[in-house]
C-alpha cells in the first residue's frame, strides 16, 4: 500500500547560473516546471505559505464574474454537455455545412455564465486560426463570440497543386536555416485549412522534430500553401525562455511512500513526479526514489537538489492557480504534469512540452546552475496553460502575448508563494545571473533595461523575438499592478516611465491578475495581438468591475502608457499640459522654425521631469533636428540628425530635466531641415508638468 507523505529538502545555498532565451510556438513551452506535496500542511508546505501571503486584494468585483472552482468531473461534464450540442451551435452561429466545431475547453462564471473554447474543421481538415470562443448565459442564450479570425470559411479550392513531399522539403530547409540538428518531419505533412492570415487556404502542415541549435528538442511549424508552394508561416512548438536557480530554503514537498521506500510523487496535486534524466535527452529518466524521505542537500552537486527545486516550485504553481482561480492543474482536468531534471550537458534552458505534458530543465553552465526557480518554474507551467486556453501562437504580436503571459504569472506565482528567501518581484531570472554581473533576465517595469525589449508598441514589434517584443505586455501588467513612477517593493527599486510621459496609477497586482486571467481564458485566441489584448482585457475588467470603474480606467490608461491605443475619454491623469495646435511649416533643408507656448499659473522651477510632446509630420524625420528651447533661451536637445533614421515624422514624448527654469514664461519648439528633398510642420506639441 503506498502512503502519502512529506518529505523535507535540505537547506540550500544560493547558486548563480547562466541562460539562454530562444524563440519558439505552441506545443512545448521553455523554462519548466514544478510540483507540490500532499498530506496535511506544515509550516513549511507550500500551503502553508500561501495561507500566510496576503489575501487577495480584489476590490467590489463583481463576484458573478468570477470563474467557479469546477472539479475535473464538473468540467468534463460540461465539455460533455458542450459536444453533445455542439451541432447546434454551429448552426446557431451560422457556419457553413461544411464546417464542425471541436471543444477544446470550457470554463464557467459564477452567474453561470459558460465559456466554450473550440477549434473548427472544414470538409473534414483542422482549420489553423479557426478557433473561437463562444459565451453562453445560464439561461442558454448567446451573449457573445470571439473569433480568432474574421473571414468566413466559404470558396475554398481544395485542391492541392503542390505534393506533400514538396511540402515537407521546404520545411526541412526552413529547420536547417535555423540552425536545427539531427533534423527530421515527425510525421508526414497533412492538409489544413489556413485562415489566421487573411482568407482561407488549402495547405500543409509540416512538423519537423530533432533539435534546435542549442540543444532544445525542435517542433517546428511549417505551413505550405497547397496551390502555390509558397511558405505562408511558421512557428515554434518549443517555447524557450530562462529562470531562477534555487533560493528557496529548506521547504516541504508531496511524496508517496511504498514500504520503506520514497518517491518525489506528489498525489496531491494530480500525482506530479519528477524524474532524473541524468543527462539523457529523452524518455522520462529514473523517478526520484530514495529512503530516508530528505531530498537533496543545497548543492547542485547532489543529483537530488534539482529535483527538489523542481518539486517545490511546481507545489506552488499549482496551489495559486487552483486557490487563486479555481483551476485545478494546468489543463483544468485534476491531471499533473511531470517534471525532468538534469537534462543534457551545460543546458541553458528550461521548456515546458505540451507533447509529454512535461516539464523539462537543464542544470546551465558547467553544469552546475539547474534553472528550477518558483519563477522559471511558474513561467513554463503558465505556458501550458495558455496552451489550454488562448493558446497564442508563439510568432509575431501573439507570441510576445505569450511569453509575457509566462512572465506575468511568473510574478504572480512568486508574489503569492511569499518565499522569506525568494521574494515576490517584478524581475524575471533575478536570481540565475545570466549577464554574469548580477542584473536579471528582463524587467517588467522597464523592459528596455535588458538591452532588446521594448517599453512600448510600434508598428514593426511583430517582427521581433518574442521575448523581445513581450516587454510591452509586461509593461503593461507592471503599470495596472503598481503605477508609473519611482518606487520600492520587497526591497526592489522601480522607476516605470510611460510612452506619453503620463501618469499611471496601479490598481493592485491581485487585479490586475485576475482580469489577465479571465482575458486569457475567456477573450484570447491563437490571433489575438496587442489591440485585441486591450480590447481583451478591458472587456474582462468590465466583466469584472463594471465599465465606468477605475479598474476599467486604469485598464485603458495601462495600455495607452504603452502605445496601444489612448487614453481614455482624452483623460491626461495627473498633470498640467500647455499645447500649440497651430502648424509651422518647415522650410526644406532651411532656417530653423520655432513654436511658442505660453506657460502660466505656475510657481517655482520647472520639473525635473517635464514632458515635452513633440507631433511632426514630416517625409524622412532623419533631416530634422528638434530642441526646446526655455524662456531665458536654454537650448534642451530632444532630437538630432541621423542619416539611419529612415522613418516619416516626429511623433514622441521626451523627458527633460528643466529644474534650473522658472516655469512661468514662454517657451519654444524649435526645428530645423538640414538636409533637401523633405518637406513637413509642426502640427502640434505641448509641455506637461506632472
Amino acid at each position: 500500500m503506498r502512503n502519502t507523505s512529506r518529505r523535507s529538502a535540505s537547506p540550500r545555498r544560493s547558486v548563480r547560473t547562466r541562460a539562454t532565451a530562444v524563440g519558439a510556438l505552441s506545443a512545448v513551452a521553455a523554462l519548466l516546471a514544478v510540483a507540490v506535496q500532499a498530506g496535511p500542511a506544515s509550516a513549511d508546505d507550500p500551503r502553508t505559505a500561501a495561507a500566510k501571503a496576503p489575501v487577495q486584494k480584489l476590490g467590489k468585483v463583481d463576484p458573478g464574474a468570477l470563474a467557479v472552482k469546477l472539479s475535473p468531473a464538473q468540467r468534463a461534464e460540461l465539455i460533455r454537455t458542450a459536444n453533445a450540442t455542439k451541432a447546434a451551435t454551429a448552426k446557431d452561429l451560422g457556419l457553413g455545412g461544411k464546417e464542425k466545431l471541436v471543444v477544446r475547453d470550457v470554463t464557467k462564471d459564477r452567474d453561470g455564465t459558460v465559456h466554450t473554447r473550440y477549434e473548427r474543421t472544414y470538409a473534414g481538415l483542422p482549420v489553423l486560426g479557426g478557433d473561437l470562443v463562444v459565451d453562453t448565459a445560464k439561461s442558454g442564450r448567446t451573449e457573445g463570440v470571439t473569433k480568432a479570425a474574421k473571414a468566413q470559411l466559404k470558396g475554398i479550392d481544395m485542391s492541392a497543386e503542390v505534393t506533400a513531399a514538396a511540402a515537407k522539403k521546404q520545411a526541412l530547409s526552413a529547420a536547417k536555416a535555423e540552425g536545427s540538428k539531427k533534423t527530421d518531419t515527425d510525421r508526414a505533412p497533412r492538409k489544413v485549412v489556413w485562415l489566421a492570415k487573411g482568407e482561407p487556404v488549402l495547405a500543409y502542415e509540416t512538423v519537423v522534430g530533432g533539435l534546435q541549435h542549442d540543444g532544445t528538442p525542435n517542433e517546428l511549424h511549417v505551413v505550405t500553401d497547397a496551390a502555390t508552394g509558397k511558405k505562408l508561416f511558421q512557428w515554434q512548438g518549443i517555447e524557450n525562455g530562462t529562470g531562477n536557480t534555487q533560493y528557496s530554503g529548506q521547504v516541504t514537498l508531496g511524496t508517496a511512500q511504498s514500504g520503506s521506500n520514497y518517491t518525489l510523487t506528489d498525489t496531491g496535486r494530480g500525482g506530479h513526479k519528477t524524474y532524473n534524466l541524468n543527462h539523457g535527452t529523452s524518455g522520462t529518466g529514473t523517478l526520484f526514489s530514495g529512503a530516508d524521505d530528505v531530498w537533496g542537500n543545497g548543492s547542485p552537486s547532489n543529483l537530488e537538489t534539482a529535483g527538489a527545486d523542481a518539486h517545490y516550485g511546481a507545489a506552488l504553481t499549482w496551489d495559486y492557480y487552483k486557490n487563486v482561480h479555481g483551476r485545478s492543474g494546468i489543463r483544468g482536468d485534476g491531471v499533473g504534469a511531470y517534471s525532468r531534471v538534469h537534462y543534457g550537458n551545460n543546458y541553458v534552458n528550461a521548456f515546458w512540452d505540451d507533447g509529454c505534458f512535461c516539464m523539462t530543465y537543464g542544470d546551465g553552465s558547467g553544469n552546475s546552475k539547474p534553472l528550477t526557480s518558483i519563477d522559471v518554474a511558474a513561467h513554463e507551467m503558465t505556458h501550458g496553460v495558455t496552451s489550454a486556453t488562448g493558446n497564442m501562437t508563439y510568432s509575431g504580436e501573439s507570441g510576445g502575448l505569450n511569453e509575457a503571459t509566462s512572465d506575468i504569472f511568473a510574478a504572480a506565482v512568486e508574489f503569492n508563494a511569499n518565499n522569506a528567501t525568494d521574494k515576490g518581484d517584478y524581475l524575471v531570472g533575478e536570481k540565475i545571473d545570466i549577464n554574469s554581473n548580477g542584473t536579471p533576465l528582463r524587467y517588467m517595469d522597464k523592459p528596455s533595461k535588458d538591452g532588446g525589449s521594448k517599453d512600448s508598441w510600434y508598428s514593426g514589434i511583430g517582427n521581433i523575438d518574442v521575448h523581445y517584443s513581450s516587454g510591452v505586455a509586461n509593461h503593461f501588467y507592471y503599470l495596472l499592478s503598481e503605477g508609473s513612477g519611482q518606487k520600492v517593493i520587497n526591497g526592489v527599486s522601480y522607476d516605470s516611465p510611460t510612452s506619453d510621459g503620463l501618469p499611471v496609477t496601479g490598481i493592485g497586482r491581485d487585479k490586475a491578475s485576475l482580469i489577465w486571467y479571465k482575458a486569457l481564458t475567456t477573450k484570447f485566441t491563437s490571433t489575438t495581438n496587442y489591440a485585441a489584448a486591450r480590447t481583451g482585457t478591458l472587456a474582462a475588467a468590465g466583466e469584472l468591475y463594471g465599465t465606468t470603474s477605475t479598474e476599467y480606467k486604469a485598464v485603458a490608461h495601462a495600455w495607452a502608457a504603452v502605445n496601444v491605443g489612448a487614453r481614455p475619454g482624452g483623460e491626461e491623469p495627473g498633470g498640467t499640459s500647455f499645447e500649440n495646435t497651430a502648424d509651422v511649416a518647415i522650410p526644406d533643408n532651411g532656417a530653423a522654425v520655432t513654436s511658442p507656448v505660453t506657460v502660466t499659473g505656475r510657481t517655482g522651477n520647472a520639473p525635473s521631469t517635464l514632458k515635452v510632446g513633440v507631433d511632426i509630420v514630416h517625409t524622412w524625420r532623419g533631416d530634422l533636428q528638434v530642441d526646446l528651447v526655455a524662456p531665458d533661451g536654454s537650448i534642451y536637445p530632444l532630437k538630432a540628425t541621423s542619416s539611419s533614421d529612415s522613418a516619416d515624422n516626429v511623433k514622441e514624448t521626451y523627458t527633460v530635466n528643466a529644474s534650473s527654469e522658472v516655469a512661468n514664461g514662454t517657451w519654444k519648439l524649435k526645428v530645423q531641415d538640414k538636409a533637401a528633398q523633405d518637406t513637413g510642420y509642426i502640427n502640434s506639441w505641448k509641455v506637461t508638468f506632472p
